[in-house]
């Protein structure tokens, strides 16, 4: 016999219920269906019907959590159910609590950005703890996003006195010298998305003001060569496109004062065929060393559309069994 359980919501306002349970009833399906339950509204309680006691847990420590966010006018998606879910059966629902207590930055709008995985959660804090911070992962963990927010709170605090964003310019089916406009009008395309988040954070306002005294500036990998980086925070963003060579003369501008982080995505280099990744190589040369911190993010830390998380998962499915064809050789039969 089903065992029932009530979750009285009566401090609940019409729009967490209605956040609860998403267009078409689709995020309180989708909680029944992970946690293996049934779930009614019955007045001002959720009637949680299941097999055993431990789904009927998860799911109200699932509504709960759920609740939480949404009060705290936190996004509620399929993608974060699945996470909470995960998190939940893992043991580990406790360390949601800090990432919603820690807030990383505000942008210019006065929104809170917060960390919404363990995962970014240990970044950031990683982050802070390091002058050199390798982040891995793959697209859509916020590994560009959050460091340029702790870029722009250690500017304003005074920690350091700019920033410096850069990335190699490597092309990606297109040549540079296919496209129009002079050296900087080609390389745009490259570093639009350090312009867009840094805009984030710095407003129409500032944000040009701040490049033209030079206290932030954006430039390509070149542009770093025969410099020394003092008083900085640098950020090396789509690092799996440096070569060797590129990722040790960056690494060693480093200079007093300075705080560098380094991110990519080492399944997705543009790299012509051969040619070994700088961010590969330099993990694998640097890994423990005690005050480099290096941060692996999963398709768990995926704060995108939840098809994303998917995608990426299915082309990491098809990687393992080309491997798996490769390890196995054919087998002859003799006549």
């Amino acid at each position: 016999m089903p065992l029932n359980h009530r979750m009285d919501l009566s401090t609940q306002s019409m729009d967490a219920y209605l956040s609860l349970f998403g267009m078409n009833d689709q995020n309180i399906t989708l909680v029944e269906q992970e946690c293996r339950v049934a779930v009614s509204l019955q007045g001002n309680a959720l009637v949680v019907s299941g097999e055993n006691e431990d789904d009927i847990a998860c799911a109200e420590e699932t509504i709960r959590i759920l609740l939480d966010l949404i009060d705290r006018n936190e996004a509620v998606d399929r993608q974060r159910i699945r996470y909470v879910i995960s998190m939940i059966r893992e043991g580990q629902s406790n360390l949601i609590e800090s990432e919603l207590d820690s807030v990383v930055a505000v942008t210019h709008r006065g929104k809170q950005i917060r960390c919404k995985t363990v995962g970014q959660k240990h970044y950031v804090d990683t982050i802070r703890q390091h002058d050199l911070t390798f982040a891995i992962g793959p697209a859509g963990t916020g590994k560009t996003y959050l460091a340029m927010a702790l870029a722009v709170v250690a500017l304003k605090n005074k920690e350091v006195e700019r920033i410096i964003l850069t990335r190699p310019a490597v092309e990606a089916g297109e040549k540079l010298g296919f496209l129009p406009g002079d050296l900087t009008q080609k390389v745009d395309p490259y570093l639009r998305p350090l312009f867009d988040a840094l805009y984030d954070f710095m407003g129409p306002d500032a944000y040009p003001r701040l490049i033209e005294r030079g206290i932030v500036e954006i430039a390509p990998l070149a542009y770093m060569r025969g410099r020394t980086l003092s008083d900085a925070f640098i950020i090396l963003d789509e690092a799996q496109n440096t070569t060797s060579e590129q990722m040790k003369m960056f690494l060693t501008r480093m200079g007093f004062r300075s705080r560098m982080v380094v991110t990519g995505d080492i399944t997705q280099t543009d790299l012509p065929s051969g040619v070994t990744s700088g961010l590969a190589e330099a993990i694998s040369i640097l890994e423990g060393i005690d005050s480099i911190g290096i941060v692996k993010l999963t398709t768990l830390d995926i704060v995108r559309h939840e098809l994303v998380m998917r995608i990426i998962q299915a082309y990491e499915n098809r990687e393992q069994e080309k491997k798996k064809r490769v390890l196995v050789p054919p087998v002859r039969i003799r006549s």
